[in-house]
């Protein structure tokens, strides 16, 4: 069932999001050819938008003015055509706000973050680190829930935060979301993060509007019909795209090496080159192992090939 949100920062927002690979060249540069191509790639297959240099795109091995350059190209392909997340989380609370200006300036939608990465891990400085951020800009701000437990009573207060309006929650327990939802006396935006639980999670009643996940960089059809048939209250129909979708999910969870998810991308045309150290670049013969993979499943519909 969609959600009926009246706020102006809610509309248009519910849907598939693609939490975007950072494509990097093989002299290790940000790839902002790429970055046009899988933005291309995912509006041609139903996507809403797309969740920059979250977890998937590596944001912890970048810099901030390699970040600031993703922003700033993903601004100028999506052109306004579709819905910019800026996450802009960091070790460094300054690297943040510094991330958070930068998004506001070129034209990205909302901004967000995970809670504070190695140092601050309470939740006092949990809340510190999301006020200063979120109170940079503003934009509304989306709290990302990452493998980390969700307590309604106390996460709820995450909501008081200036801009505070919405949670890309990468977790399983729905349950506690509803709780915190329907807690929250506001409106408030939810994105499920499972990539594999997408239906269960919308399924969940008014809770979630759409999903953000790595696997919509490659099949993102079929998490985009997921969504609108869950919007249609249908489904069945929705199951039988997520079955499909969950045999891609054990393929990408079979490779712990995210150079083996980004050389995937060669199978529509686009070169997302390798991830960064510590993970390793693959030889010519496994990156074409992991295309042919890829292929076998045969869940790419060939007319949407870049090139």
């Amino acid at each position: 069932m969609e959600l009926k949100l009246t706020g102006s920062e809610f509309k248009d927002m519910a849907g598939a999001y693609s939490a975007m690979l950072t494509p990097f060249t093989k002299d290790d540069k940000v790839n902002e050819g790429a970055i046009e191509q899988l933005i291309e790639y995912g509006l041609a297959n139903g996507l809403n938008g797309f969740y920059l240099t979250g977890s998937t795109g590596e944001f912890l091995l970048m810099s901030v003015e390699e970040r600031k350059q993703v922003f700033r190209r993903a601004a100028k392909a999506a052109n306004g055509r579709c819905k910019l997340i800026a996450h802009v989380g960091a070790a460094r609370t300054d690297d943040a706000i510094e991330l958070a200006k930068c998004a506001a300036d070129v034209g990205c939608d909302w901004v967000s973050s995970v809670a504070p990465v190695y140092f601050g891990q309470s939740f006092e400085a949990q809340y510190r680190h999301y006020s200063a951020i979120s109170g940079a800009t503003d934009l509304p701000f989306m709290v990302y829930c990452f493998r980390s437990e969700l307590v309604p009573e106390r996460d709820i207060r995450l909501f008081d935060i200036k801009n505070v309006k919405g949670m890309k929650y990468t977790g399983s327990d729905y349950y506690a979301v509803q709780r915190m939802k329907r807690r929250l006396g506001k409106e408030a935006i939810f994105f499920a993060g499972r990539d594999e639980q997408l239906c269960c999670a919308l399924a969940y009643g008014n809770v979630f509007s759409g999903g953000i996940g790595t696997c919509y960089n490659l099949i993102p059809k079929h998490f985009a019909r997921i969504c609108e048939c869950c919007a249609k209250n249908d489904f069945r129909a929705a199951g039988r795209w997520q079955d499909e979708a969950n045999r891609f999910v054990d393929l990408l969870l079979s490779d712990e090496n995210w150079s083996c998810w980004k050389a995937m991308m060669g199978l529509v045309g686009i070169d997302c080159g390798a991830a960064r150290r510590p993970y390793a670049p693959l030889s010519a013969a496994a990156r074409r192992k992991c295309v042919r993979q890829f292929a076998e499943l045969g869940l790419v519909d060939r007319k949407f090939i870049v090139g």
